[in-house]
């Protein structure tokens, strides 16, 4: 049978009967392969989203569309993403919530299904604030609360008013009279039981433990919820103060753990946890530390920016953030707080090795020419390390960053940047990290500098120190004698730009997640500091 449904799915064309036919197969044959059934019907509704895009013919069109509805309807008990697009299939497509963010909101759908199908026990989702994640949570919960009723799920957030929409919402989707077709997805359940009071909601047989519970972290819950399927935490941490004291943090993660995930029972129950990150030591910090590496755990993170510095959540119908808008939050935010609460890269502000207000600024270089332009070169080693090299106007004891480049693009393009930077400022010396890949791009680089009429000599220096010690031990002379661009004269998105933002993130209280940029200017330190110490002063002879 697997192989006539394939057939019919590749015959799909302009002929509607091919669409209703595939469609009959998986309604009428395979009401007990659940997997083969949803693989096609998923199939068969993209197929007529396509084709719906395409035809113009009117006719086709209405059928495609009441038949999809159907297609949508029988795969929602089984597939999540049929029955977002499912229930709320009557609202008018500005009110509507999935359809407007699918494109950004479609890899969290899919890793929420792979928690309801068993493929992994913990998903963490971590987001910018106002991007949708805890709505879709509420539309998760009625999803699940329909396909077991009668296993209670447990919410936990830090906040009051947070349980209460959140049990609000959830009684507005269930409602059969208003806007969602929740009903006719779970036709056969109804509420059977609501508690304003302590935010409970029953569905299908009264129990003990209702089938959706909310709570707030840290309100004494023993004996008074439980959690057979799913144990959902949203947003623990309550803000800035607590995420800057690891002592608040540290009893919060004790307060998790046995206020909130002592209420598991059985060993099927799934964690959902969705916050926007504050800090590494939150709890989500603390899972990853625990379950990091394991492939029955996942991680998601989608910031509020892209690599190309463009919003990831610039919805349809005006309903999330444009690139303007979050440019202009980086622009008025500290660095810490935008990367953390936007970005979802908690930074430790206590270990913060080089803060934006202590560091050493300029606007514009001395009139009178340098004594010397150097450079060094952390060059790119894997992966998605970047390439950094930092150039230094030497002026006395001070040297001015006035160039650099930092770039974790292909290896060819990156060659190419360094050799026009060099060459661009006229750089008389510059020390290249000669690890692995660190000589051959020595090499490569000093030929081509020579080619374009460079003057720069490029030595290379094989380093075992510790690179964290180096950093930190090499941090006191880059604050005392390297100077920066203020802030105002270069754009975030720019080399200069990451390479201040890598530079004033880096910590020793957690992990990093790039260390290249301190660690180019601990070999800028060393190399200068080699240099300096070798001038051989002439003198006149006191005899």
């Amino acid at each position: 049978m697997r192989e006539i449904l394939q057939v019919i799915y590749e015959s799909l064309g302009d002929d509607i009967q091919a669409y209703q036919d595939l469609y009959d197969l998986c309604r009428d044959e395979f009401e007990t392969d659940h997997a083969l059934k949803v693989k096609y019907l998923k199939r068969l509704s993209e197929a007529i989203e396509k084709k719906i895009r395409t035809t113009e013919d009117t006719e086709l069109l209405t059928e495609l569309f009441e038949l999809h509805k159907k297609v949508l309807l029988k795969a929602a008990v089984d597939d999540f993403e049929s029955y977002l697009l499912y229930v709320e299939w009557d609202r008018e497509p500005d009110k509507k919530f999935y359809p407007p963010r699918r494109n950004v909101l479609s890899k969290v759908v899919a890793a929420l299904q792979r928690l309801a199908d068993d493929k992994i026990d913990l998903l963490a989702i971590s987001m910018p604030p106002g991007s949708g994640k805890t709505t879709l949570a509420i539309f998760y919960l009625t999803w699940l609360a329909g396909k077991y009723p009668n296993e209670p799920m447990l919410t936990g957030s830090h906040s009051n008013a947070f349980v209460k929409g959140a049990y609000d919402e959830c009684l507005r989707i269930f409602d059969p009279n208003g806007d969602y077709l929740w009903h006719d997805v779970f036709p056969q359940l109804q509420v059977t039981g609501t508690n304003a009071k302590d935010y409970r909601i029953d569905i299908d047989k009264r129990q003990r433990f209702e089938t959706l519970e909310f709570t707030s972290v840290g309100t004494g819950n023993a004996g008074l919820y439980r959690a057979a399927r799913l144990l959902y935490c949203d947003d623990l941490v309550s803000g800035l103060e607590e995420a800057l004291s690891k002592e608040r943090l540290d009893k919060l993660w004790g307060t998790y753990t046995t206020d909130l995930r002592q209420r598991k029972i059985g060993d099927h129950c799934k964690e959902l946890h969705i916050a926007t990150r504050w800090s590494i030591h939150d709890v989500i910090g603390h899972l990853e530390q625990e379950y990091g590496n394991s492939d029955r755990a996942e991680f998601i993170v989608i910031p509020a920016l892209d690599e190309n510095d463009e919003s990831n959540f610039d919805y349809q119908y005006g309903v999330g953030f444009s690139t303007k808008f979050y440019r202009e939050q980086r622009d008025i935010m500290d660095d810490a707080s935008w990367r953390a609460l936007y970005m979802n890269e908690p930074i430790e502000r206590e270990g913060v090795v080089y803060t934006e207000d202590e560091l050493r600024r300029y606007f514009e270089l001395p009139s009178e020419a340098p004594d010397a332009i150097i450079a060094v070169c952390d060059t790119k080693d894997r992966g998605k390390d970047y390439c950094v090299l930092p150039v230094a106007y030497v002026y006395g004891q001070d040297y001015y960053l006035d160039d650099c480049v930092c770039d974790n693009g292909l290896p060819d393009v990156v060659d190419a940047r360094l050799v026009e930077c060099l060459v661009r400022d006229k750089v008389q010396s510059a020390r290249f990290e000669s690890n692995s890949a660190g000589r051959r791009v020595a090499e490569k680089v000093q030929e081509k500098v020579k080619e374009q009429g460079g003057i720069t000599h490029i030595t290379t220096k094989y380093t075992t120190a510790n690179k964290e010690t180096k950093i930190i031990v090499n941090s006191a002379w880059v604050k005392e004698h390297c100077l920066f661009k203020d802030s105002s004269t270069y754009r975030r998105n720019s080399d200069y730009g990451r390479f201040m933002d890598m530079l004033c993130s880096y910590t020793m209280a957690g992990k990093n997640k790039h260390d290249d940029v301190p660690d180019a200017m601990a070999q800028l330190a060393e190399y200068a500091q080699s240099l300096s110490a070798n001038v051989i002063e002439i003198f006149q002879r006191p005899w």
